[in-house]
């Protein structure tokens, strides 16, 4: 599929616009779930090339930068469709104050098409090494000091991220894990995966929770591993390590428990509509006891059908 650019893609749309609003054409039903768009949004520099190619990748029509006007249109356009019923595209700072009528405009384009918005964000010193590494200027101008640019965009951005389905902070990412998380969230799936993607995160308390969690469950009362001195070097990946904080009958009790909530929530969120679920499990640095519990509730939410990949934040690679 190829990526279109707002320049070549405004007049393509406005032109067919004018056709879709004279009323004449008749309108196949959409079937609910057969189409979607994606708005992508978020940071610059938190990494929503990356993002947006993923999705492309994903078989998205993928648009960058279409003016706020034309999105409903757009969405339209996508809605009667016959071969692109999933399209991505990207809103950011280059809207200008225009932004402020984002909210607005998310409302009528969700009663043309289900859409989900994702914004993407990072540390505030993650994005000036970034900046600095890439040699690129803010967008926002350079009149200003990376950091000063950043943070009115922040503020800029504000109206955008309150509306936003899916925060995703990309601080610890890199292009490849970026780009697994996106195909993991908005992939295809069959009704085999119970339409949910489950991610069973592991971190550690000392680095802060991760922004994008939906559930976070504190390991920190089971035994740690750290103080075991053959344990000290090996992360909660390696059998050892896993048997022993294991081993605990307050472990087993825990893990059956989060296991018959999770069991009871899930199928709830599913029926609410939620595709997406990220269950972050925290110790003090994320590498024993948390990277162990999140690999053992994968094991057992897949032993129940779910869909479920495990990500360790903090572990040492």
């Amino acid at each position: 599929m190829i990526r279109k650019t707002a320049t070549k893609t405004t007049a393509k749309v406005a032109k067919a616009a004018k056709k879709v609003s004279g009323g004449a054409r008749k309108v196949a039903k959409v079937v609910a779930g057969d189409g979607e768009l994606v708005i992508l949004t978020g940071m610059s520099g938190a990494g929503k090339a990356s993002a947006l190619k993923a999705l492309e990748d994903l078989g998205y029509y993928s648009v960058d930068n279409l003016p706020l006007e034309l999105i409903p249109q757009f969405a339209e356009l996508v809605r009667q469709s016959a071969e692109n019923r999933r399209a991505a595209l990207v809103v950011d700072v280059r809207e200008g104050s225009r932004l402020e009528l984002f909210p607005g405009i998310l409302r009528k384009v969700k009663k043309v098409l289900p859409t989900r918005v994702l914004f993407l964000e990072a540390s505030d010193d993650s994005l000036v090494r970034r900046f600095s590494e890439t040699r690129r200027p803010h967008p926002m101008g350079r009149s200003e000091t990376v950091p000063q640019s950043i943070r009115a965009e922040r503020k800029r951005l504000d109206p955008v991220r309150n509306v936003a389905d899916i925060l995703l902070d990309t601080t610890k990412f890199n292009v490849h894990e970026l780009r697994a998380h996106i195909n993991a969230q908005f992939e295809a799936r069959s009704e085999e995966d119970k339409n949910l993607t489950i991610s069973a995160m592991s971190f550690g308390f000392k680095n802060g929770v991760p922004t994008d969690a939906d559930l976070v469950l504190d390991v920190r009362f089971l035994p740690n591993p750290h103080f075991v001195p053959e344990f000290r070097e090996l992360t909660g990946k390696h059998p050892k390590v896993a048997a022993y904080v294991q081993s605990f009958p307050q472990t087993e009790e825990f893990l059956k428990k989060t296991t018959d909530m999770l069991e009871f929530l899930l199928p709830h969120y599913i029926a609410e509509g939620k595709s997406y679920l990220t269950v972050a499990f925290g110790c003090t640095g994320g590498q024993h006891r948390s990277v162990s519990i999140a690999e053992e509730m994968k094991k057992r939410l897949e032993g129940v059908g779910y869909r479920v990949k495990s990500m360790h934040r903090d572990m040492p690679r």
